[in-house]
């Protein structure tokens, strides 16, 4: 009797252990991956990002030395040609200007009393009182104190001219795209501080790499649209492109014009520069849906709700995403996220990814 007692729960025990290796266990989870259909878009489109800028923008400087006292416009406003910006303190060039019409008044003087020595001389030596080389001198101080008299109005209208630049204008009509400088700081001659820039005629910077720029100028056509609003679609025309390239990023700064630019279109936007070259249509997927594990690049796709994976060839990588030259079809529901833990033939709930142009 005792030893059936031993024995039932070791026989148990391996019922147990048997049962759970006959492979009739619990089913694995369902993942839930993200899916987007596979279609086809137009290669010969390559993506730049750039921002709107104006094509006329200058930095505006006061062309004296000097504190500000005040500053009259803020960041984004718009500016009539002429108003004022900023003013100096302007004492030391009233000052300056003080001087100068004080050495004016000098030289006036000294101008008056040269003249008539020099006109009473002239009768002493008509009349042979003095000599000829007395004559000559009094001539040269005549001479002198007139140049004299011509060098302090000069600069008379200089310091008048400097005391005027104590007020920072606009000279044209425009937006104010930076402020540079502000109150109660001391500012040198030609140190900038606000940047203006003309709204009327608007473009995208971007930078082309060194072996894109034959694409760039024999582009079909060439559109811009803007990130926060991709579906307006805008046509741009290569204005500028750099002859040298930048020594760091190694590429060329172009600039696109953009003909008729819309309403929406603002200054300091974030802009794509879509360039066409050929009409090869080819199947784009995101990024993200190409893995490779060191067998080469594979897509996973869902086929009737199994998780399969497929090698693909890529064509090229672009910053809309890859382009595929074989290995998926058109309509294919390709895994954009959750494929990385995925098994072959494994049960996946899939669920419609964001739109391509919300993703970017």
């Amino acid at each position: 009797m005792p030893s059936r007692k031993l024995a039932s729960p070791v026989v148990l025990y391996v019922a147990i252990v048997l049962s759970g290796c006959n492979g009739s266990g619990p089913p694995p989870a369902v993942a839930k991956v993200l899916v987007q259909v596979a279609g086809t878009s137009d290669v010969g489109n390559t993506v730049y990002t750039g921002d709107v800028r104006a094509r006329h923008e200058v930095d505006l400087s006061f062309r004296v030395g000097g504190k500000i006292a005040a500053r009259l416009v803020d960041g984004g406003m718009s500016v009539k040609a002429g108003q004022a910006l900023a003013r100096l303190d302007t004492a030391d060039l009233r000052l300056a200007r003080q001087a100068a019409i004080a050495q004016v008044g000098a030289a006036e003087s000294e101008f008056t009393t040269a003249s008539n020595e020099r006109v009473r001389y002239a009768d002493l030596l008509a009349k042979r009182f003095v000599s000829q080389a007395a004559f000559d001198a009094k001539d040269n101080a005549f001479n002198s104190a007139r140049a004299r008299l011509e060098q302090a109005r000069a600069q008379s209208q200089i310091s008048g001219n400097q005391a005027s630049y104590g007020t920072l204008v606009a000279d044209q009509a425009g937006v104010i795209t930076a402020v540079l400088a502000d109150a109660g700081q001391v500012v040198s001659a030609g140190q900038p501080v606000f940047r203006l820039a003309r709204p009327e005629e608007k473009e995208v910077a971007i930078a082309i790499p060194e072996g894109r720029l034959t694409e760039l100028k024999s582009a079909r056509s060439i559109a811009v649209n803007l990130w926060a609003q991709p579906d307006l679609v805008m046509k741009g025309e290569l204005r500028e492109l750099a002859a040298a390239a930048d020594p760091a990023t190694r590429t060329y700064a172009a600039r696109i014009r953009i003909v008729d630019p819309l309403p929406a279109a603002q200054l300091g936007m974030t802009a794509r520069v879509m360039v066409n070259t050929t009409t090869t249509a080819a199947i784009v997927i995101p990024l993200t849906a190409v893995v490779d594990n060191g067998k080469g690049p594979q897509v996973w796709v869902v086929d009737y709700g199994k998780a399969r994976p497929r090698p693909v060839v890529v064509s090229t990588f672009r910053e809309d995403g890859v382009a595929i030259a074989s290995g998926l079809a058109t309509g294919d529901l390709v895994i954009v996220a959750g494929q990385r833990r995925l098994v072959d033939g494994q049960t996946v709930q899939a669920q419609p990814a964001a739109p391509p142009a919300l993703q970017r």
